[in-house]
């Protein structure tokens, strides 16, 4: 994966997901486990692994695409709750998670991680949901 200011996507990330482009800060990814609706932003800053290590501007516009995000996502697949988390704990690289949520999905109403064997997308589900958020990856773009 190129360089872009000395940001590189960490080689986790870069395995667990797929490519939904980039917003003014961030690489957007999917994580391939169609089991959930579940999008990662990524800031593209170089040695970055926590929030508070974002200039102030940084932050703001961190925070703005989390929301449109989160915002985006519910009302295309209409989930009863947004996750929103960063952990770092298996990737150092700063990344947010954004989940929707279902009563009744298989982790309710744990987290969702160790729940179960990732269900990866198949050619055309993946068609289908990078059209479907194309319009909310487009609005990060502004």
């Amino acid at each position: 994966m190129a360089s872009i200011n000395g940001f590189n996507l960490h080689e986790r990330l870069a395995a667990d997901t797929l490519s939904l482009g980039r917003s003014r800060l961030c690489e957007l990814r999917l994580m391939n486990d169609s089991t959930w609706p579940w999008v990662i932003l990524v800031p593209m800053r170089a040695g970055i692994g926590e929030i508070y290590q974002l200039d102030e501007a940084d932050q703001q516009r961190l925070l703005w695409e989390s929301s449109e995000l989160s915002r985006g996502m519910m009302v295309l697949f209409a989930g009863d709750k947004m996750n929103v988390a960063a952990l770092g704990n298996m990737v150092p690289q700063l990344h947010l998670h954004h989940i929707v949520r279902f009563e009744g999905d298989p982790a309710w109403p744990a987290p969702v991680w160790g729940k179960q064997a990732p269900v990866a997308y198949d050619d055309a589900g993946l068609a289908r949901v990078r059209e479907q958020l194309a319009p909310v990856a487009a609005k990060l773009q502004s």
